[in-house]
């Protein structure tokens, strides 16, 4: 039997697995779920890649308090390559449980997709692996490593930071970090850059308490009218991110994000334009996004006749590859007290910073994995960007220089994740499984 038989034969059993591990409510945030869902959550994921080879499969503490599950399966030539295998078993939480048309913890076939919550992010992926290997048997020509961390949804660098201190552990010549995914289903991708990112709170102060708008509207300066000034010159009117120092003008060399499509995958209203006057890719991967997050000032509900005497914002900068984050900190600084109005007071907190990625594409794992995919879907493999943020890869290049990172995954903009009905198409599990299987024949092959 072949390996897509193989991989084929599996996905009933791939099926209850995956709803066996949704059902644990792995969300790494003690104030929300307890504790020992993630316990049993990493418990479940050591046991079943310890039936797999993963003979020393075992829980590692991690600085933020998470667990890891991590484990070596030995290849029989001792001169083997070395791939690691990543992904997460936490968990977003599920937000809005009335917004969900299944039950978030409960794996629910609906119009040929799988819904529940960690279903794609990161348990498909997870299950991917599983699939894989059990196709693949004793037949596996590469020594493999194992890393599925447990508090990646929190960003709280757990795993960078055990990855910093135990560099040994997880060396390797190829790192498949599975938690990413395709345009659309059937498309297969590697994403090779990842956005890095600036958060930062801007406040705003002009008076020293809220006053009478009729006594003294129009010489007393607004504090919230200047946040709105400030915000608003952070964008032109194509909606360009026109922050000062920071290139916008930069072009996207990979696959096309067709615009119907991409109006589709965000749900824009009828009649509401798409931003910039570059292509959605460009401003998706090539070009620093300006998000405003949430703002601070008094409610329309319960406001009064009062001028606002401060106000803040809280802001969100992802930028392309090329674009050092303590440098779009500084450009960013800059620009909001500079098109500050009125000499209003301007307070500007750093809360958090992430440097972008980009891989390398012209090793023997990259052409291993892009025919590994080829065969596997039928069509060529494509190159994408992520505009989210993965600090992790930033860790294993730093470690890890010389090893090939590649960035793959179950993930699709219908799996809606991080959002109420998050779902996975199973026929993504089932062809990157059987990508994942040919590509750790392949990349053997290519390095004999």
């Amino acid at each position: 039997m072949d390996l897509r038989s193989r991989v084929g034969d599996l996905m009933s059993s791939a099926r209850q697995e995956l709803a066996e591990l949704v059902a644990i409510r792995s969300v790494a945030d003690p104030r929300q779920f307890p504790p020992e869902e993630c316990e049993k959550a990493a418990l479940w994921v050591r046991d079943r890649f310890a039936e797999l080879g993963f003979a020393d499969a075992r829980l590692e503490p991690t600085p933020d308090g998470s667990r890891a599950v991590v484990g070596l399966r030995p290849a029989s030539d001792p001169d083997a390559a070395t791939v690691l295998l990543y992904a997460h078993y936490d968990v977003q939480p599920p937000l809005d449980e009335s917004a969900w048309r299944t039950p978030p913890f409960e794996l629910t076939d609906v119009d040929g997709r799988w819904y529940g919550r960690g279903a794609a992010d990161c348990k498909g992926n997870i299950l991917m692996h599983l699939l894989a290997l059990r196709a693949l048997g004793d037949d596996v020509p590469v020594h493999l490593k194992l890393v599925i961390e447990g508090s990646e949804e929190q960003g709280t660098g757990g795993l960078e930071a055990f990855v910093a201190a135990n560099p040994d552990l997880l060396r390797a010549d190829a790192i498949l970090v599975c938690d990413t995914g395709n345009a659309e289903v059937g498309q297969p991708a590697a994403t090779v850059t990842l956005r890095g990112m600036v958060n930062v709170v801007v406040t705003v102060r002009a008076l020293a308490s809220e006053v009478h708008s009729g006594m003294f509207g129009g010489p007393a300066p607004d504090a919230l009218a200047a946040l709105i000034a400030i915000l608003a010159s952070m964008r032109d009117a194509a909606g360009n991110t026109t922050i000062t120092g920071l290139d916008a003008s930069r072009r996207w060399d990979g696959a096309p994000y067709p615009p119907e499509q991409f109006r589709s995958d965000a749900g824009l209203l009828e009649g509401v334009a798409l931003l910039g006057d570059g292509s959605v890719s460009d401003m998706l991967w090539a070009r620093p996004a300006v998000t405003v997050l949430g703002i601070d000032c008094p409610p329309v509900v319960g406001s009064t006749a009062a001028i606002v005497p401060h106000a803040a914002a809280r802001l969100n900068l992802r930028i392309p590859p090329g674009t050092a984050p303590d440098e779009a900190h500084a450009a960013l600084d800059a620009h909001l007290r500079a098109a500050a109005p009125w000499g209003v007071h301007v307070d500007v907190e750093l809360e958090a910073e992430g440097s972008p990625f980009e891989a390398q594409v012209d090793g023997p794992a990259y052409r291993a994995m892009a025919a590994a995919m080829q065969e596997a879907y039928g069509t060529p493999m494509t190159k994408l960007g992520q505009g989210g943020s993965i600090p992790l890869c930033n860790v294993f290049t730093d470690t890890y220089p010389d090893a090939e990172i590649i960035l793959m995954g179950v993930e699709e903009p219908l799996a809606l994740i991080h959002a109420p009905n998050e779902s996975v198409d199973p026929t993504e599990i089932e062809r990157l499984a059987l990508s994942e299987a040919l590509f750790l024949q392949g990349y053997a092959a290519s390095r004999d």
